[in-house]
């Protein structure tokens, strides 16, 4: 039997107002306008339990731990998403800088930005995201939350 966690049509665009009223300001401010929370001072930079994480504003899994990495960064650090077609990337130029945004595609969430500085026997790639876009679910409540069919990732 298929998990209907797997399935992209159970995850939809949730309304500004409706976030207003369900996300705290900070996760607010992230994920609809495009801030950053500050480094060593968010909830899943130092993170280092089995299980999920998933947007924010919508359910949708985007990382997993096993792909979570310490880069010193301050931020938590991803070398892949679960499923590259959960994520766009944006050209950002803001901050007089040229980057990727990444952004989480069914809840056009402002999730972080990826960079090319991460551990080369990971794939070389460092997303590097707000913790506040996220909602990490512990190993041990993945099956009742409806995510066991990702729990094979973990090993």
């Amino acid at each position: 039997m298929e998990n209907n966690k797997m399935k992209k049509e159970n995850y939809s665009k949730t309304p500004k107002d409706r976030l207003e009223k369900k996300l705290t300001k900070i996760q607010y401010e992230v994920t609809q306008n495009n801030a950053t929370e500050p480094p060593f001072q968010n909830e899943y930079y130092n993170e280092f339990k089995k299980g999920i994480y998933v947007d924010i504003t919508t359910g949708e899994p985007l990382f997993i731990s096993s792909a979570k990495f310490e880069s010193g960064c301050g931020w938590p650090s991803f070398a892949k998403p679960i499923d590259e077609s959960a994520i766009i990337e944006v050209r950002d130029f803001t901050h007089g800088m040229m980057r990727t945004e990444v952004r989480s595609k069914i809840g056009d969430s402002h999730l972080g930005h990826v960079f090319e500085d991460g551990p080369v026997e990971l794939g070389g790639l460092r997303y590097c995201i707000n913790s506040a876009s996220l909602r990490f679910i512990p190993k041990e409540s993945m099956e009742k939350e409806g995510y066991e069919a990702f729990l094979t990732l973990l090993d």
